[in-house]
């Protein structure tokens, strides 16, 4: 497996705002961070599930059709620079409705991890594009999903933690923020694409 476009993948998908992060930053701001913890915990398991069902359900697709691979592979290649030019063109002063907030409960993070299409679609491609193709175990696949489910926990803690301070800090250097973010992803869309004709 290619680790430095994985690690870039993950954190690109941890650190850019999505409904976790700024619900996490929301719920932190409204009830305090030590209340947001079961939603925090709550994104943690619902999210190490999500990552561990996408794996599963790949590893079956590439069974049944290994030339599936190379879809999966051209889905995640367009899918990234897709990101990439949003992210290029996004601005922090979003049409998202950060006041629609739902309780800071466990509940809450599992569910939302369902509704999330960033959080579906991350599962998938790096399901798809990294760990299936990397390792032939489920017991690997299980360890990636702990793993990744602990990244999101630090990624959502951090927006938590530091809400206020890494909006000022988008907000005074987002277009630097964005122009990297989107590099890294250009880099992981050319290592997917590179890995699945090799």
């Amino acid at each position: 497996m290619d680790w430095l476009a994985f690690l870039s993948f993950t954190f690109v998908a941890v650190i850019t705002p999505g409904p976790n992060n700024i619900l996490s930053m929301a719920n932190s701001n409204k009830f305090g961070y030590k209340k947001t913890i079961p939603f925090l915990l709550g994104v943690t398991v619902g999210f190490g599930f999500l990552v561990l069902f996408s794996g599963l359900f790949n590893k079956v697709l590439f069974e049944i059709m290994p030339k599936i691979r190379v879809v999966i592979g051209i889905i995640g290649f367009i899918y990234m620079l897709y990101l990439a030019y949003v992210l290029l063109k996004s601005s922090n002063h979003s049409n998202e409705k950060e006041e629609v907030l739902s309780s800071a409960s466990f509940k809450t993070g599992v569910i939302m991890q369902y509704i999330n299409p960033k959080a579906i679609l991350f599962s998938i491609t790096v399901t798809g594009n990294f760990i299936v193709p990397a390792y032939d175990s489920v017991f690997m696949l299980v360890i990636m999903s702990i793993f990744l489910g602990v990244v999101a926990y630090f990624g959502t803690s951090a927006w938590a933690l530091m809400g206020s301070i890494l909006k000022m800090f988008l907000s005074k250097y987002e277009k630097v923020f964005n122009v990297i973010m989107s590099l890294l992803l250009v880099y992981t869309a050319i290592s997917i694409l590179s890995s699945v004709f090799h």
